[in-house]
């Protein structure tokens, strides 16, 4: 099998719009005749489920959470990218492109990047049209503010709580179709497997979590928006559930899984307190348009923030990064702060933290203003820490936060199991070896409103209605009983350690060697390590309660055994990946300044892992990138 990205023939702009005329489409009442399940319903998933729905199709929409309200992208803070050009700063469409490609340091796709700038401005009117409550100017134009990595303001913002109002508009278009009886949600609902049946995706097996009952569901294409896998880390800003299953167990049918080791540090985030925590608080992109960070120049500087004067703080950004300053790209503000830090410079416990100041901006724009743009996020700070921004600076450090890896997919977003489509986050296609800041809700929509929906009638319009058959095909019998057989193993090892302590255990080992810097050193120490984790795993786990009830232990066993797995997979990545780019950053491949250094004669290419059999390396195979549009050239922010 080799990979085939499908790009259209003929200019960038173009391309999209051939494409689209050119796919086939199903009438309404045609459409009736075909299932398609949808697992996650967060930004991606939900406004996938509305749109194919209202062509006509049947679906069948699944999460884990209590409601599909509750899905992770409503804790995306920031805002959402999109070429509108409102404050006439000379934005662009081919200007959006163009720092997108940029940002990924050229390790995306080119057709795929362009398209998404595209289709963004048409995701602001679907929004709009939907109630999404954006900021607006006094003049009635919606509002834009600076993210990192560009020098135009293009992103769109409801406060701080843009992915909360986003999902709410999709949610309200996909609960529309389950009131017109087209889509079917089904909350506590956890997709343990994928089913591949005569070589074509078919449907998946489920668990209920209150109940336990496993069960399987069929279909006539899967459409997976199943978010990332930062939680390898065990700390992170992603939410608790937050998990890599539904992608693994779909790798391991079969699906090419996608450059793994590309992960996002973010710089934005409250510190962790002490060894307690499970998990940490992202504080939004947008408070670098006016905080500064800095740090003491001094190493074991310990004043209050106050006491230390203007001429001993060190604005590292803006002294590095001149051009960009405090709004540098989220994986070189990460490692700046990881540098001064490692100098001893670091303030807080640990020495791990940086100062974020607004003292510059209330006396510039008044206390009230700061308030205006950033109140609830200053509150949710306060809530944590006990500080008042407003005061003092806010102390921020980098934590891992989101995923450019993921399941491989061509222009039509299909995977390498036909049938099988995979969008949001959980693909690989759009970001590259790092993402820019409000570009996660721009893509979810982008894939779910406008793209997969498209794709998958073409799919299927060449498919008779109901040839998925049903869950009596013995492909089903045979997923569901090795679901059933790995939960009972995992039942039965009843050992004395907790899931937790496997789990912070591996993320720990994940955070010193493939975090914010790897080094062949490291990455090997890892790859011997992971395995005795997952013995120990397997030998002493301790799962209470049984497999028929509500089982949170259980739950979490099973996607710690995945992560297991996968994290060996995400370090062979790495480790394979001779070259620093974007957030992968080996430490053996930098410039004299402590620069990522691409070494494109070698690496310029999309790494796409198969899964070959337990105990057996994965193979590998490399998707070339071509850069016409915008051709190879250093990736600097000075």
């Amino acid at each position: 099998m080799t990979l085939d990205p499908k790009i259209p023939p003929g200019p960038l702009p173009q391309q999209w719009d051939a494409r689209r005329k050119a796919l086939r489409t199903l009438d309404p009442s045609a459409a009736q005749g075909y299932r398609v399940i949808i697992v996650g319903t967060g930004l991606a998933g939900a406004s996938a489920a509305a749109t194919l729905a209202e062509r006509g199709f049947q679906v069948e929409a699944f999460c884990f959470q209590d409601s599909a309200r509750r899905a992770h992208s409503i804790a995306a803070q920031g805002g959402i990218n999109a070429a509108k050009n409102y404050p006439k700063d000379d934005d662009s469409i081919e200007r959006l492109f163009h720092d997108t490609i940029k940002g990924g340091d050229f390790r995306s796709r080119e057709a795929n990047v362009y398209r998404l700038a595209q289709i963004s401005n048409a995701i602001i009117d679907q929004c709009v049209a939907q109630g999404v409550p954006f900021a607006r100017e006094y003049d009635g134009y919606l509002a834009n503010r600076s993210f990192g990595g560009v020098k135009v303001r293009r992103t769109f913002y409801a406060r701080g709580q843009t992915g909360q109002q986003l999902l709410l508009g999709a949610y309200q278009a996909m609960m529309r179709q389950v009131q017109a009886g087209r889509v079917r949600v089904h909350p506590r609902t956890e997709m343990l497997d994928l089913v591949v049946a005569d070589g074509e995706a078919r449907g998946i097996v489920v668990r209920d979590l209150v109940s336990g009952e496993v069960q399987a569901c069929a279909g006539d294409a899967v459409v997976l928006a199943t978010g990332g896998y930062s939680t390898v880390y065990f700390l992170s800003t992603n939410a608790k559930g937050c998990n890599v299953t539904a992608t693994y167990r779909a790798h391991r049918r079969g699906a090419w899984f996608a450059n793994p080791c590309f992960t996002q540090i973010h710089p934005t985030c409250i510190p962790m307190a002490g060894h307690y925590q499970s998990k940490l608080t992202l504080m939004s992109e947008s408070l670098r348009n006016d905080g500064r960070i800095w740090v003491p120049n001094r190493q074991g500087d310990t004043r209050p923030p106050a006491e230390i004067p203007e001429a001993e703080r060190d604005y590292y950004l803006e002294r590095r990064y001149p051009s960009y300053g405090n709004l540098a790209p989220r994986d070189i503000a990460s490692r700046a702060a990881k540098a001064v830090c490692d100098e001893g410079r670091g303030i807080g416990p640990g020495g791990q933290g940086v100062y974020l100041d607004f003292a510059d901006a209330i006396r510039k724009l008044s206390r009230k203003t700061i308030e205006e743009r950033y109140g609830n996020l200053f509150d949710m700070y306060q809530e944590i820490t006990d500080e008042d921004a407003y005061a003092a600076p806010m102390r921020i450090s980098p934590a891992p936060h989101y995923a450019m890896g993921g399941l491989w997919v061509d222009y039509h977003l299909m995977s390498t199991i036909p049938g099988l489509f995979v969008i949001g986050e959980a693909n690989f296609s759009d970001h590259g070896a790092n993402r820019l800041g409000a570009s996660a809700l721009m893509q979810g929509l982008a894939d779910g409103y406008f793209i997969v929906p498209l794709t998958v009638a073409d799919h299927l319009a060449g498919r008779p209605a109901g040839r998925r058959g049903s869950a009596a095909h013995p492909a089903f019998a045979a997923a569901r009983r090795e679901v059933e057989e790995r939960t009972q193993r995992l039942l039965g090892v009843r050992g004395t350690r907790t899931v937790d302590a496997f789990h912070r255990q591996l993320g720990k080992l994940m955070w010193d060697e493939c975090g914010m810097s790897r080094s062949a050193q490291g990455l090997t120490r890892a790859l011997a390590e992971i395995p005795r984790i997952r013995e120990a795993f397997w030998k002493d786990v301790a799962v209470l309660g049984g497999g028929e009830e509500l089982n949170q232990a259980l739950e979490k066993a099973g996607r710690v055994a995945d992560f297991l797995e996968f994290a060996e997979l995400m370090c062979r990545d790495a480790l394979h990946r001779e070259e620093s780019c974007g957030g992968h950053f080996r430490v053996e491949h930098q410039s004299s300044d402590g620069e990522a250094k691409r070494d494109d004669a070698r690496f310029c290419y999309v790494a796409a892992w198969q899964f070959a059999d337990d105990g057996q390396p994965p193979v590998l195979h490399r998707e070339p990138l071509t850069f016409e549009a915008v051709p190879l050239s250093e990736r600097s922010y000075r």
